[in-house]
């Protein structure tokens, strides 16, 4: 096995266990009686339980913080961008802590950004959204008439197709926020799609829709319409709140289980017709040049993809012992089925467990118990979903897709951990 990397690792040697449920239930004992991960250091060099000034005096009362905020610790734990990646920020993106987070639900103030015109500051009460085309009854809907109709909410992931998009010839971003922070996940609130289309009714030549959004670009893209009767949704809420500015507040589309630049926000259009429309952003833009030159066209699923979010680049081991490898996994198809998790680049695999809820469409979390020995090793995760897809390796998707593309690159991440517990971005070949 060959090891590429821009920082001067040499081939890791599989110098670690991956252990099974059963062993990490035995060893939790051992974790209780006072020795942590980090070999074997005693608890009882922080006893007794501290006495610290908080404890002695009042705190703030109610609305002191009307709205809240994390706690001051956690001031690091934002998004950020790529400052060379776009020209600028008004077409650029920004990229989810990953590593920092818990769970399956993005925050609403940490999930990623990408903006092709800026950021609209959109009064509610003024937006509109019109349906037309080949309907029997065109309709222009304000806020308050789209709460009227039945809702529905479901959690679902949103990933943009440029996810890893700069590893597709090499290792470039050694973090986990930078290589993977495209992808957030929410509980999604608002109204099924299709409710909305038999509102207007449907002529029997339609096929498919075009979504327009109220931004400066006015973002459109073309949908076909059993997608669009199946399970996409116009929502105007997101984890309990109304949606932010960011998000497309007042109004967006979700297409579940698609590329994120599919989910149209602010949306202020949908027309109906019985061909696509061929924008900018499906000839020019989002579409995979393939090596001979060719371009995939209307490559919109998600296929499947998981990544190692502990240990990881920004969250090294702090030295051998015990630790969970943590992660995240995902699939525009439906449900994760399993994930397989190795030590020692993909020679051996061993199956993780996923926690629950696992759910369609959306990201699924996933663990394995983990006995470091202080050597170095190579850690990977690999996803497979219900449909039996297997999440490749880089090395298999370039034989087919080669290297010239941007999108949709769900190969295998590799993560390099050093014997001084420093973890880094490689590639394998």
């Amino acid at each position: 096995m060959k090891l590429k990397s821009g920082n001067g690792g040499k081939q890791a040697q599989d110098g670690a266990s991956l252990l099974g449920r059963r062993s990490l239930l035995k060893l939790s004992g051992a974790l209780a009686g006072g020795l942590i991960a980090g070999g074997g250091r005693a608890v009882a060099e922080d006893a007794p339980p501290l006495d610290n000034p908080w404890t002695q005096s009042i705190g703030p009362g109610v609305v002191d913080r009307p709205y809240g905020r994390p706690a001051d610790a956690q001031n690091g734990v934002i998004r950020r961008n790529v400052p060379w990646l776009t020209a600028g920020t008004e077409s650029s993106i920004s990229f989810s802590p990953l590593q920092d987070l818990h769970g399956i639900i993005t925050p609403n103030g940490l999930f990623f950004e990408r903006y092709h015109s800026g950021r609209p500051d959109v009064d509610a009460t003024q937006h509109r959204l019109m349906i037309h085309g080949m309907v029997d009854r065109p309709i222009v809907l304000t806020m308050k008439d789209i709460e009227r109709f039945p809702s529905t909410s479901r959690v679902h992931f949103i990933e943009c197709p440029a996810n890893g998009g700069m590893e597709w010839r090499s290792a470039q971003l050694n973090s986990l926020q930078f290589t993977h922070g495209m992808i957030s996940c929410a509980e999604w609130t608002g109204v099924k799609l299709s409710t909305l289309l038999e509102e207007v009714g449907l002529k029997k030549e339609a096929k498919w829709i075009m979504v327009e959004g109220a931004d400066g670009a006015h973002m459109s893209r073309s949908l076909p319409l059993d997608k669009c009767l199946d399970d996409c949704i116009v929502v105007y809420a997101q984890n309990g709140e109304a949606l932010r500015p960011e998000q497309g507040y007042p109004l967006r589309l979700v297409v579940p289980g698609w590329e994120g630049n599919v989910s149209i926000k602010w949306l202020r259009r949908i027309k109906v017709g019985d061909k696509p429309w061929y924008s900018r952003e499906e000839t020019s833009k989002y579409t995979d040049l393939m090596p001979d030159g060719k371009s995939r066209g209307f490559t919109w699923l998600i296929d499947a993809k998981s990544v190692i979010t502990f240990p990881c680049p920004e969250k090294p081991l702090s030295g051998p012992g015990l630790y969970e490898i943590r992660g995240l996994a995902w699939t525009g198809t439906g449900k994760i089925k399993e994930v397989h998790v190795s030590a020692d680049g993909g020679a051996n695999w061993q199956q993780a467990e996923l926690k629950e809820p696992v759910l369609s469409k959306a990201l699924t979390r996933f663990t394995l118990p983990w006995r470091w020995d202080g050597k170095p090793a190579l850690l990977e995760s690999r996803a497979v979903d219900e449909a039996g897809f297997v999440q490749p390796t880089i090395a298999e998707l370039r034989k087919v897709r080669g290297t010239n593309s941007v999108y949709h690159n769900n190969s295998i991440q590799t993560w390099q951990v050093k014997s001084d517990g420093s973890v880094f971005d490689v590639q394998t070949s």
